[in-house]
């Protein structure tokens, strides 16, 4: 048997040159060594030929040069050049669709990068671009080859600006399954989608070596850039499992809710949850009383497809809620406060991931139902000296700029800045709708009474009794359900237990929405 250290024998016949061949090719599918393989095993993980087989349809996988090798030398190199050169690349289906797929070996050079290797990546990477067809990265790899120097350091560029070049064009998904450290880490920055598994997946600019050495901070891998630091604290990873049989599964679930590329809408199914359903739930669900809470998860439930929806992002800024779902068996994406979690506000962090949420949505030819229950924006000098108002704009660029179907439904409150800019139809929502519980105002009535009637209050014999009776004045004349609907600021004010079959409805006829831009290179976002 010929190995990745050994000449090939000479074979003069087409029988020898063919077992040859397929000799070789189980070699390259066995991988360096057994005692690589036990050890990649021994950290519970799978190798990088198991994922793919777990990602992709069975037996649909195509490998692309799984022969190449590097051709550097120096600190040994020249004496291993082991087949893949610890990266293996080709395209398969997912749910009988095209998937283009990158999956490093951390068992060959410990899946770190090099010339081939990068080199490799950038051919696939070229590959899904030009078919119009996702790519999924399999991340698990130690960086840059440091023995091949700023050869491998470059081969990160080309990727980074593939990425760049393929971002909104098609679906790019990062699944971390391993060590991600230094400029590798801003790969999966740039991509739609990161999946994390806990314990053995981390992401860092700077390990904990060296953060102990500039601050003196102490901290393990998995507490600097574990799977839950980044899904709940920092917001990089927009999905974490307990195990990569999970995640590679749910990996499967988010790219059957994509297209294949922008020129493509989702993948539609059939539906046998009726598009007229009732949903009487929700009438009990939501309460009137503007002060108490709710869980807007149970509304979701209640009005899409089965009940089923794809959360992103569920445990970092949990005051709003993006998910990806099904109505009538149609791709939408939901944005939707969440009362249950301060209070349904928007901050900084709830700016930005829903923000992101809607470009992405818009890219990638998804309708978007915003959902509305917001009291505003949260006050406090945190907020303010950490630029809530230039990541509040995001948000509200996001939606300015998007051009896929938009309708938005007022559940019960919808305050000042934070009204506009969740989609209302002043900045182009294609459809408003709200429930009769809704309360659309600059503010609160204790708040817009206080500063109204200041001076009536305070020279009340009885200030409080005097506050209670503008408080409801103001109610009455500017709060009262049907106020935005007379001057035409929602289309329609609907029975909740109506809301699924008014939406599916409402996006049936918004199907061949067709929007056209002012030409321009791009926009200049805020950031």
């Amino acid at each position: 048997m010929t190995t990745s250290q050994e000449a090939p024998v000479a074979v003069t016949d087409a029988r020898g040159r063919v077992a040859e061949l397929h000799a070789i090719r189980a070699e390259v599918r066995r991988g360096p060594s057994e005692k690589a393989t036990e050890a990649q095993k021994a950290k519970g993980k799978l190798t990088a030929r198991e994922r793919i087989d777990l990602l992709l349809d069975e037996g649909t996988f195509r490998e692309v040069e799984p022969l190449r090798r590097h051709r550097a030398s120096g600190f040994g190199l020249e004496a291993k050049r082991p087949y893949t050169d610890g990266v293996i690349t080709g395209w398969g289906l997912v749910h009988g669709r095209t998937v283009f797929v990158y999956a490093h070996d951390f068992r060959i050079f410990g899946g770190a990068l090099g010339e081939a290797h990068a080199t490799k990546i950038h051919k696939i990477m070229d590959m899904a671009i030009s078919a119009g067809a996702p790519l999924v990265s399999l991340n698990d790899g130690a960086g840059a080859r440091i023995q091949e120097g700023v050869s491998a350091l470059a081969g990160y560029g080309g990727i980074f600006q593939r990425n760049t070049r393929a971002s909104g064009v098609i679906p790019q998904i990062s699944v971390m399954l391993g060590p991600c450290a230094g400029g590798a880490a801003y790969s999966p920055a740039l991509t739609d989608f990161v999946f994390m598994v806990r314990e053995t997946s981390q992401m860092f600019i700077t390990g904990p070596d060296v953060v102990k050495a500039v601050t003196g901070e102490e901290i393990t891998q998995n507490g600097l850039g574990g799977a839950d630091v980044h899904a709940g604290i920092s917001g990089v990873s927009h999905f974490a499992y307990d195990d990569e049989q999970t995640c590679l599964e749910e990996v499967r679930y988010l790219l059957s809710l994509l297209p294949q590329n922008n020129r493509e809408n989702p993948p539609a199914v059939e539906c046998q949850d009726p598009a007229d359903r009732r949903s009487d739930m929700l009438l009990d669900l939501v309460p009137a009383d503007g002060n108490r809470s709710y869980d807007m998860h149970k509304v979701i439930e209640e009005i899409v497809d089965e009940g089923e929806y794809l959360e992103v992002h569920e445990r970092w800024a949990t005051n709003i809620i993006c998910a990806l779902a099904r109505l009538d068996g149609q791709v939408v994406g939901i944005v939707a406060n969440q009362p249950a979690s301060l209070a349904g506000v928007l901050d900084i962090e709830a700016s930005e991931k829903s923000a992101r949420f809607v470009q992405m949505c818009d890219a990638f030819n998804i309708p978007i139902i915003t959902l509305l229950d917001v009291p505003g924006f949260l006050p406090g000098v945190a907020q303010e000296h950490g630029g809530i108002i230039r990541h509040g704009a995001k948000l509200l660029y996001a939606y300015c700029n998007a051009t896929v179907p938009r309708i938005s439904l007022i559940l019960r409150k919808a305050y000042g800045g934070a009204y506009i800019v969740m989609d209302s139809q002043s900045i182009g929502a294609d459809l408003t709708y709200a429930w009769p519980t809704n309360e659309i105002a600059v503010m609160g009535a204790e708040g817009a009474a206080n500063v109204i009637f200041r001076r009536q209050i305070a020279e009340a014999d009885d200030p409080e009794v005097m506050r209670a009776h503008m408080v409801k004045e103001y109610k009455s004349e500017l709060m009262h359900p049907y106020y935005a609907a007379e001057r035409g600021l929602v289309d329609d004010v609907i029975d909740p237990a109506e809301t699924r079959e008014v939406l599916i409805a409402s996006l049936a006829m918004l199907r061949t929405k067709h929007a056209d831009l002012p030409s321009r290179k791009h926009g200049n976002p805020p950031q």
